[in-house]
């Protein structure tokens, strides 16, 4: 069991000194902290995640020198569920946000899934689970192609599916007291669980195991 206790108030001063374009030096200096601070609290809350539900034991948590540009800013870490669709959560200033993306997919995968959209069975289970998740507070995006699919009658009542490539469904989980307390992992999870019929659908449908 992890000893996750939430995030001290001193991570938001190290994410604060980091913000904008920080030197090189400042950078150097807030490494320390930021790994005591900011990391390990994420690796210990993906611990007693994955320790509530053995689904989520696959986890990685980025370290300082595999961000992208201005990532130091922002801590992430992804849980694989299947091959391009991860469980992300992000801690920065703004707190914790939360998602499910299915992202950089190859042909075939997206082939599946336009499928998968055009039957009536999971393409009717699909607006189901996405209509239910902006009920709860889900943002749904994704990568689109510009133009309907050719041959895809634009007066279908799924017809702006099929044009993703790629499938988000995130939400902000705030910034709150209990940001600071073990309670923290319950708001993850209970994310997680929202985001579950999408994840499903997506390992059936999509990327199966």
């Amino acid at each position: 069991m992890s000893d996750f206790i939430g995030w001290p108030s001193a991570a938001f001063d190290v994410l604060l000194q980091l913000e904008g374009e920080p030197s090189a030096d400042t950078r150097r200096a807030c490494r320390r902290d930021r790994e005591a601070l900011v990391r390990e609290p994420m690796i210990a809350l993906l611990n007693v995640v994955a320790d509530a539900d053995p689904a989520y034991e696959d986890f990685s948590v980025w370290g300082y020198g595999e961000v992208i540009l201005q990532a130091w800013q922002r801590q992430h870490a992804i849980v694989r569920m299947a091959r391009n669709v991860e469980l992300t959560v992000r801690f920065d200033l703004d707190g914790l946000t939360v998602a499910l993306c299915w992202w950089y997919a190859p042909s075939p995968q997206i082939d599946r899934y336009r499928t998968a959209v055009a039957a009536d069975g999971p393409g009717r289970r699909l607006v189901t689970i996405l209509r239910s998740l902006e009920r709860d507070g889900f943002t749904i995006t994704g990568d689109q192609l510009k133009r309907p699919l050719r041959g895809s009658p634009p007066d279908h009542p799924r017809a702006s599916l099929p044009r993703h490539k790629s499938l988000i469904a995130s939400r902000p989980l705030g910034c709150e007291p209990w940001l600071h307390t073990p309670e923290a992992a319950d708001h993850v999870l209970t994310a997680f669980t929202q985001l579950r019929p999408l994840t499903h659908w997506l390992q059936k449908n999509v990327a199966p195991q």
